[in-house]
């Protein structure tokens, strides 16, 4: 038996039990913080810090500092940098993920096996972040190395998928399915990408009948346009070097984009109907009130007072507080903005016979007629040029009721 301890030593060690008896230790773990205070140690984090700070996790740093230890081999460096992006690809944190693989290439390993996985696995992080481009980039360099890698094919079957591709997603399925007839997934990815490619090219077909009956029903529009002699607004072109003809058609197609660009341009815009007559979206301008109507398809033909007895019948606007906006009241104008002259129109014209005179120019393809209340204080303010709710130059001439036999 072992002999007894020395009295002295039990003394001793009691004395200095004795010192923690009612005393907690000061560092020790709670029930509350055991499991922060656990994530600090390397061995029991749940996942790596994203920023590393040596002073907050010293152990971390230490054993980074072996992990990616220069000394060692560009092979061994690569590989721990990929094991550290598959780390961070399990965490679905791909943009970690790409900068360990990265970091694993910049190394230049001669182990090509290596640099085609670290080329593969950073464009399946690259595709989960949406950046399909460069995902399919990687895949690329990955079969230069590999050509009949079947991973890096799969993959790019799934970018060119993304970037609606189906024709490149064919032929890749086509390469795999060559290396490796019964893969299922290629098979699957070759039906769907089949199918995409006969959608792809049907739309086009459509897209390009489409455009030319546009550019056919534009040419007619044009046409009926320029037969009402209609003058229409020409934004300033850059200088080109196109040849003449060229020049002509882009003309054309920038004055036929001008009748686009005005208000609700989306959803009302001058058209030529079954009859062979053009429906104008026409604005009535009220400047003493700040206010407008829309009419969305006026008919060339329709004279002015067909639209003012409706708009000003027996309801009339809320705005018109005073009652002054009646058919009976009201002067028409139009402008012509260049010379800055003013023209009376009569509402018996019809639309067509105003756009159709020679100072008259449609601008964004939405004709304006002014309308003002005749003998009213802000009429005469507006007319003399006094300032008024819409500045117009000195200069006024005023159209008698242009012949309506012609």
């Amino acid at each position: 038996m072992a002999s007894s301890t020395d009295p002295e030593e039990e003394d001793g060690m009691d004395e200095f039990l004795e010192k923690f008896k009612g005393k907690m230790y000061k560092d020790g773990f709670t029930e509350d913080n055991w499991e922060k205070e656990f994530d600090k140690i390397p061995m029991f984090m749940k996942k790596a810090p994203e920023d590393l700070d040596p002073m907050e996790h010293p152990e971390v740093a230490c054993i980074q500092s072996m992990l990616y230890d220069e000394d060692q081999s560009p092979e061994e460096l690569a590989k721990t940098y990929k094991n550290e992006g598959n780390e961070y690809f399990k965490e679905k944190n791909y943009k970690r993920a790409v900068v360990s693989y990265t970091e694993g290439l910049k190394r230049k390993c001669s182990d090509t096996e290596l640099t085609v996985i670290l080329y593969t696995n950073r464009a399946a992080a690259q595709f989960y972040l949406g950046n399909n481009r460069s995902a399919l980039n990687d895949v690329i360099a990955a079969r230069k190395l590999k050509p009949n890698h079947l991973k890096a094919i799969i993959r790019g079957v799934l970018c060119h998928i993304e970037l609606k591709d189906s024709s490149s997603a064919v032929s890749w399925c086509d390469e795999g399915l060559q290396i490796e007839p019964k893969e299922k997934q290629l098979l699957e990815l070759r039906a769907k990408t089949d199918k995409q490619k006969r959608v792809e090219e049907r739309n086009r077909r459509k897209a390009t009948l489409s455009d030319k009956k546009q550019r056919v029903q534009a040419e007619a529009l044009l046409k009926a346009i320029q037969e009402r002699k209609i003058k229409l607004f020409e934004p300033p072109e850059l200088p080109s070097q196109s040849s003449d003809d060229e020049n002509d058609g882009k003309k054309d197609n920038n004055i036929v984009r001008t009748l686009f660009n005005g208000v609700n341009a989306e959803s009302h815009v001058v058209h030529l109907d079954e009859n062979g007559s053009l429906h104008w979206p026409v604005l009535f301008l009220y400047p003493e009130h700040e206010q407008m109507d829309f009419i969305s398809a006026f008919h060339e033909d329709t004279q002015f007072i067909d639209h003012l007895s409706e708009m000003f019948g027996e309801q009339l606007p809320p705005w018109d507080t005073e009652k002054k906006y009646k058919p009976a009241n009201l002067e028409l104008y139009f402008e012509d903005e260049q010379m800055g002259d003013l023209f009376l129109v009569d509402p018996v014209c019809s639309l067509r016979q105003v756009l159709s005179h020679p100072r008259y120019v449609v601008k964004a393809g939405n004709p304006r007629i002014i309308i003002l209340v005749r003998g009213s204080s802000f009429c005469k303010e507006f007319l003399s040029g006094k300032k008024s709710s819409r500045k117009l130059k000195r200069l006024y001439s005023y159209l008698n009721p242009i012949n309506t036999s012609n």
